[in-house]
C-alpha cells in the first residue's frame, strides 16, 4: 500500500496477530513475552500513528509516493517534518527489529514456539523494509534539507553492531537467534540505504536466501528442542547422535553467516556490490563505513553461528541421548539446504526470475 491509513492498518493486523502467537506456548516464560511484546508494539504503533497524522496536516494527503504529499513535504521546510518523519520510522523499526527499538525480541524469540519465532523472524520484518523503503524514497526525492541516507546508514550499523555483539554471549538457541535476526536486519537495510535499482533486487535476493536459511535452523532446532536440547552446551555431542540434523543446521548457519558453498555468501557479496556501487556513484563516505562495518561484522557472526556446530561436532555428549523422530524436521531442511547450496552455484536462476519484478515504489 502507499496510503498512510492501509499502512498502519495492514501493519496492525499483523502485530495483533504476532502478539497472539507469541503467546501460544502457554507458559509464564511465554505469556511474559507475549505481554512485553504487546505493550512495546502498542507504544510503537502510537508514536507511528502519531507521526502520520502530522505528516497528513501536512501534507493534505494520506498517499505518500503521491504529487501533492512531495510537493508540500518540499515546501514546509520546519522541523515539524523531521519530527514526524522519525516518529514513523520508529515504528518501522520496531516492526523488522532494527536498533534502537529492538529489544523487545530476546524475550519475545525464548519464550514463544519455534514455529512462531520462524515466522516473526522473517514476515513482519520483510513488511515493514518494503514500506520502510517506499517512504525512505519518498523523503529522499523531497527538497527538505536531512539526509535519510545518512541516518538509514546509521540505523544499520547500530542493528548489525548491536546484534552480532549481543550474539556472542548468548548460550540460548533462541536467544542467539534472536540477536542474530536484529543483525539480519540491519544487513536487510542496506537495501534501503542504497535507494538503487541495484540494491533493490540484491535486497529481494537477500531476502530470498534469508528466509530459506533461517528456516533451517528453526526447523533443526524444534527437532533438537523435541529432545530437551535447547541452551547451546546441550548440544555437545549431538553431531553423532544426529548427524544429518546436524548437518543441515550447519548448513543453514554457515548461510546465515554468509561463507561458500552457500547461496547466503551470494547473497550478502550482491548486497556489498549494490553498496559499492552507491558509494562510487555518490562519493558518500557514509557508505563506504557501513561496507567496511558490514564486512568485518560478517566475520564476528561466525563465532557466534558456529558455536552449536562446534558444540555439536567437537564436544563429548554430556549424557546419553534416545533420540526421537525426527524424519519430517530432517526432510524440509534437507530440500532447503538443496536450495541454498543450488542457489551458489546458480545464482541467475532466482536473480533472473527477480529482475522480472518491477518494485513499484
Amino acid at each position: 500500500s502507499t496510503n498512510l491509513i492501509m499502512v498502519f492498518i495492514s501493519l496492525e493486523l499483523l502485530s495483533i496477530s504476532s502478539y497472539i502467537l507469541a503467546g501460544y506456548s502457554f507458559n509464564k516464560k511465554g505469556a511474559e513475552g507475549s505481554l512485553k511484546y504487546f505493550l512495546f508494539g502498542s507504544a510503537a504503533s502510537a508514536i507511528m500513528l502519531y507521526g502520520f497524522s502530522i505528516l497528513f496536516g501536512i501534507t493534505g494527503t494520506l498517499e505518500f509516493t503521491a504529487a501533492d504529499f512531495i510537493n508540500n513535504l518540499s515546501a514546509n521546510q520546519s522541523a515539524l517534518v523531521i519530527v514526524a518523519a522519525i516518529m514513523a520510522f520508529a515504528g518501522f523499526l520496531f516492526k523488522i527489529a532494527a536498533a534502537p527499538m529492538h529489544i523487545w525480541a530476546p524475550d519475545v524469540y525464548e519464550g514463544s514456539p519455534m514455529p512462531v519465532i520462524a515466522f516473526l523472524s522473517v514476515v513482519p520484518k520483510l513488511a515493514g523494509i518494503v514500506v520502510l523503503a517506499k517512504m525512505t524514497i519518498t523523503f529522499a526525492t523531497t527538497t527538505v534539507s536531512f539526509d535519510w541516507q545518512l541516518v538509514m546508514a546509521v540505523v544499520a550499523m547500530l542493528s548489525i553492531g548491536i546484534g552480532n555483539l549481543s550474539a556472542l554471549w548468548q548460550n540460548n538457541a533462541k536467544r542467539m537467534m534472536a540477536y542474530s535476526s536484529i543483525a539480519q536486519s540491519g544487513f536487510l537495510l542496506i537495501g534501503v540505504v542504497c535507494l538503487t535499482s541495484q540494491s533493490m533486487q540484491a535486497f529481494l535476493f537477500y531476502s530470498a536466501l534469508y528466509l530459506a536459511a533461517n528456516y533451517v535452523v528453526f526447523i533443526s532446532l524444534q527437532a533438537f528442542e523435541k529432545n530437551s536440547i535447547d541452551s547451546i552446551p546441550s548440544f555437545s555431542g549431538t553431531g553423532r547422535s544426529f548427524l544429518f540434523l546436524s548437518v543441515v543446521l550447519l548448513g543453514g548457519l554457515i548461510s546465515l553467516t554468509g561463507i561458500p558453498p552457500t547461496g547466503g555468501f551470494t547473497s550478502k557479496l550482491f548486497m556489498f556490490a549494490s553498496l559499492w556501487a552507491s558509494y562510487e556513484q555518490t562519493g558518500k563516505t557514509v557508505l563506504l563505513w557501513l561496507l567496511i562495518f558490514g564486512l568485518l561484522n560478517t566475520v564476528v557472526s561466525l563465532f557466534y553461528y558456529l558455536k552449536i556446530p562446534y558444540y555439536a561436532f567437537l564436544k563429548s555428549p554430556n549424557a546419553s541421548l534416545s533420540p526421537e523422530n525426527t524424519r519430517f524436521e530432517n526432510f524440509l531442511a534437507f530440500i532447503l539446504v538443496v536450495g541454498i547450496l543450488f542457489l551458489f552455484i546458480r545464482p541467475d536462476f532466482l536473480m533472473g526470475w527477480l529482475n522480472t519484478i518491477n518494485f513499484v515504489l
